[in-house]
């Protein structure tokens, strides 16, 4: 796990904007909310008021276990500073939330990983009772703190019994293993999954701010044109990133 926590090894292990994109088309609006749009309106993770799914002690969970996947570390900042919980939080309450595109009527058999999520849960009802389980679990486990309050360290010892199957809740099967209809390494997945798609999703989504996923890994975004720089292969392209709506502060000459 400690490796895993690595920045470095997390984007090179699991980037993949073809993952964002099948996750995350067709959703703009649950950012949006409509055209037209204002830079940098309800951009704030966790502000008072801009929450949209997340109670302020489910975002303040989001927060420290996002930051824990993908740390802020001399490469730059990270996924709590990307806006991933906002991502998050917006897409919670929208569509993929609620699962609504999604079969979610049984029969209920244990399916291999390769099938993909399998919990009769949808991914909003996965995320309220998963949070509330591991805070529970972390009270018991560590006189009475939860999740974002302790170190980074027993942060990390939480996230590792996750990953690996390990939690243990009392009194919930077993094996202990189970939040209430879904594996705690099933959430671990589709966690460490949404934080990726947050961190490196165009901007409209709400997460990857000022670009900061882009800027990382030398992607350039949503250019319009790309002709002048076919063809040089091995040479880093000299522009600036820019989202669907341009750059932070930029807007289309309305005239």
């Amino acid at each position: 796990m400690p490796d895993t926590l690595q920045r470095r090894a997390v984007l090179l292990a699991g980037v993949s904007l073809l993952a964002v994109n099948a996750v995350t088309r067709s959703q703009a609006r649950t950012i949006a909310g409509g055209v037209p749009w204002t830079p940098g309106a309800g951009d704030a993770p966790t502000a008072e008021g801009s929450l949209k799914f997340f109670t302020p002690d489910e975002a303040a969970f989001i927060d420290a276990a996002v930051a824990r996947l993908i740390p802020a570390d001399d490469l730059g900042p990270g996924a709590k500073e990307a806006g991933v919980t906002t991502f998050l939080d917006r897409q919670l309450a929208g569509p993929y939330g609620h699962a609504e595109t999604w079969y979610m009527g049984g029969p209920w058999h244990d399916g291999t990983r390769s099938q993909g999520y399998q919990s009769r849960l949808t991914p909003a009802a996965l995320y309220r009772t998963a949070i509330k389980a591991i805070d529970d679990h972390c009270r018991q486990a560590f006189g009475g703190k939860t999740f974002s309050t302790l170190s980074p360290d027993q942060q990390d010892s939480v996230l590792t019994d996750l990953e690996k199957g390990k939690f243990k809740i009392e009194g919930i099967g077993p094996h202990a293993v189970e939040i209430e209809g879904a594996k705690a390494d099933s959430f671990f997945s589709v966690l460490l999954q949404n934080t990726l798609e947050g961190f490196f999703s165009d901007p409209i989504y709400g997460g990857n701010r000022d670009m900061i996923g882009w800027k990382l890994i030398g992607f350039p975004g949503a250019h319009y044109d790309y002709r002048p720089y076919v063809g040089q292969h091995g040479k880093k392209l000299p522009i600036e990133p820019v989202g669907l709506r341009g750059r932070p502060g930029w807007m289309p000459n309305q005239s």
